[in-house]
């Protein structure tokens, strides 16, 4: 998926202080890739980049809000300054108020924020890192849910900014389809993660996976060509991945 054999692969990942995010920025990192990490907070976000640094990976970590365009700007030109970009991982995402509660009882300034941040900043960044991912051969990877397909109760908000990603994802992986590189999005499937424990208060997560039970997938993945999968969205908790997937 590298068009740029003479250099190390880049990531940029977004919410990568924990959960998910945290287990991509460290899986790639241990396959050798430099990695741009972003989050909004910044202890967290520093202690994992320490971490990985201390593993000899190189990183850059600059916290921030992705729903500012000042700071997605910064984390496109980080990439580039690491040679180029071969994955924008989308993984940054809020559920809107803690505890959830009905949509039609849901604050609408919280609607506000998640689509900015669901949605809008996903986008932006896939427009800026674009010209990076055409000259790589590289990859959009936007993080679903099935909340986006199934109908949970009190996850309106949260599913609604999802399935707007699902349908945002595959227009984009038309759009592209010639460019040499790809747009994928996959559903992690249930996850034990920070923000699942807020949503959910007193919820038994006893039974849930932590996120590391995606990495099967994720080290599929990683020796798929852009344009093999682009168009496609995934379940990576659901084995036997297949490229005839496109939608």
């Amino acid at each position: 998926m590298n068009g740029h054999t003479g250099r190390r692969r880049v990531a940029l990942v977004t919410g990568a202080s924990t959960g998910l995010g945290e287990t991509l920025a460290e899986f790639l990192a241990g396959q050798g890739w430099a990695v741009v990490l972003t989050a909004r907070t910044a202890a967290d976000l520093d202690v994992v980049a320490e971490r990985l640094r201390g593993r000899g990976a190189e990183v850059v970590a600059l916290p921030g809000d992705v729903g500012d365009h000042g700071h997605r700007e910064r984390l496109a030109a980080a990439a580039a300054g690491l040679g180029g970009l071969d994955w924008l991982v989308n993984n940054a995402s809020v559920m809107g108020v803690s505890p959830i509660r009905p949509l039609l009882d849901h604050p609408l300034d919280s609607f506000d924020l998640v689509l900015r941040t669901n949605v809008t900043a996903p986008v932006a960044l896939a427009q800026l890192a674009m010209p990076l991912l055409v000259e790589s051969g590289g990859l959009v990877v936007n993080l679903s849910s099935e909340a986006a397909v199934e109908v949970f109760p009190c996850a309106g908000v949260y599913g609604a900014s999802k399935a707007a990603l699902d349908q945002a994802s595959r227009i984009m992986a038309a759009e592209i389809a010639d460019s040499g590189a790809g747009v994928v999005f996959v559903d992690p499937g249930g996850i034990r993660t920070r923000g699942y424990e807020q949503a959910e208060p007193g919820f038994d997560l006893s039974g849930v996976p932590y996120p590391d039970v995606t990495l099967p997938f994720w080290t599929w993945l990683l020796d798929r060509k852009a344009v093999e999968v682009n168009g496609c969205r995934y379940l990576a908790q659901q084995l036997g991945w297949t490229v005839a997937e496109a939608v």
